[in-house]
């Protein structure tokens, strides 16, 4: 318990310069009598720690003890912390107070710059979870049990393997083996509805090339836009995929899969969109129109 709370007084003096006794016996809940016996613990332990009395006075540790004779520049500490901070919402590195030691230890401060809430608007909680049980089970290999909803499937159960979590294209996906179908799969985060880790271990394994979400095996699907709908054109492509007309139509060329998701994708567009190729791709979403015609009609 003291080898703790001297490391931790180590950490509060690099951090906030110097402090009282009476300030650091209230921090860590133990008298002032015993951070005086905690300073001559870290003194005989050769911490170059000292007092200074007067108005300015207070408890100090000599300037630039530690990593004095780091080779890392200043630059290089505070990209160091800035690479932290950017880790920590799925890492707990903030809950481990890393961030907070580092910054004392390079004397310097980590500006709190990135939130990423993986919860979808109304829904508090339950996503966050789910992200953070999927993380714990990739990194310590654990199998987990879901419940799935496929693309035009019913609702499955499968035990995974999971390999890793890929961000792709604004939406979060779970690359595993699994074990039902006895192959690599890419499930959606948002349409696992229920996860439970299981204490069964697997041997770690890498995903094949063809898992990578690069995108080189689909067809360039080439979409005119009206000028109206700049706002989700801008939300859905990039800026080096769209080309802006003399009339200030957009013209947007992507590599996409031709799949359920993008019948579903250009649809949501209503009458906003035209597939300028290509071509039998147009029929297939005039079908689907009148499908939806048909069984909403008055």
């Amino acid at each position: 318990m003291q080898e703790s709370r001297l490391f931790k007084i180590v950490y509060y003096l690099l951090d906030k310069g110097q402090a009282t006794a009476s300030e650091l016996a209230e921090k860590f809940e133990v008298s002032v009598r015993t951070i005086y016996r905690d300073l001559d613990a870290l003194s005989g332990a050769g911490v170059p720690v000292y007092a200074e009395a007067g108005r300015n006075g207070g408890i100090r540790l000599m300037k630039d003890f530690v990593l004095d004779q780091a080779v890392l520049s200043k630059q290089e500490k505070q990209e160091i912390l800035t690479a932290l901070q950017s880790i920590s919402i799925t890492q707990d590195i903030g809950s481990s107070q890393t961030l907070q030691k580092m910054s004392a230890i390079f004397h310097l401060h980590s500006e709190n710059w990135l939130e990423v809430d993986f919860s979808r608007w109304g829904k508090k909680g339950f996503d966050n979870d789910k992200f953070d049980l999927l993380k714990t089970a990739v990194i310590h290999c654990k199998k987990v049990k879901i419940r799935y909803v496929g693309s035009g499937e019913t609702v499955s159960q499968r035990i995974v393997q999971p390999c890793k979590l890929v961000y792709k294209a604004k939406e979060w996906y779970l690359t595993a083996f699994c074990t039902k179908k006895q192959d690599w799969r890419i499930f959606k985060l948002n349409r696992i509805l229920d996860t439970e880790i299981l204490n069964e271990s697997f041997p770690r394994q890498k995903a094949p090339k063809s898992m990578d979400h690069t995108g080189e095996e689909y067809n360039q699907i080439t979409l005119r836009f009206p000028k109206e709908m700049a706002y989700r054109v801008y939300d859905e492509f990039d800026e080096t995929q769209i080309r802006r007309q003399e009339n200030g139509d957009l013209i947007a060329s992507a590599k996409m899969p031709e799949d359920a998701w993008l019948v579903g994708f250009l649809l949501s567009f209503g009458t906003q969109v035209d597939i300028l190729s290509p071509a039998y791709l147009k029929n297939i979403i005039a079908e689907q129109a009148k499908l939806i015609y048909e069984k909403n009609k008055p």
